[in-house]
């Protein structure tokens, strides 16, 4: 036995260091998990935006429709969408990663029309 009284302290120290350290690869993970989820949400609904007013001569039922589509096909809800004479307005939303799902969805509105003159 070692009469040292800091003897295996540095054990310690590497179990402290590792925690932190695997702390904050978490705390990075998290956040880019949440960039991520965001950008899909924008994505999402930019394209979802483009797909309806493609549709906007058929009414809002077939351009809706085809906003759906579209944010199915990228894995988001679509919450809101709306005609407002040739602009159509989205609204989804996108579920983060199984991990993340306490911190509640990502949010995008995206708005498509003509262009203003």
């Amino acid at each position: 036995m070692s009469s040292d009284p800091e003897h295996g302290s540095a054990s310690v120290w590497a179990a402290g260091g590792i925690a932190a350290l695997l702390l904050l690869v978490a705390l990075v993970v998290g956040i880019g998990s949440a960039a991520e989820t965001r950008h899909r949400a924008e994505s999402a609904a930019d394209l979802a935006a483009l797909a309806a007013a493609a549709y906007v001569t058929s009414g809002e039922q077939h351009a809706c429709a085809r906003a759906r589509w579209v944010a199915q096909r990228m894995g988001v809800e679509l919450t809101g969408c709306r005609l407002a004479g040739w602009e159509v307005e989205v609204e989804l939303a996108a579920r983060p990663p199984n991990l993340l799902l306490g911190f509640g969805s990502a949010t995008a509105r995206a708005r498509a029309g003509p262009a203003a003159e």
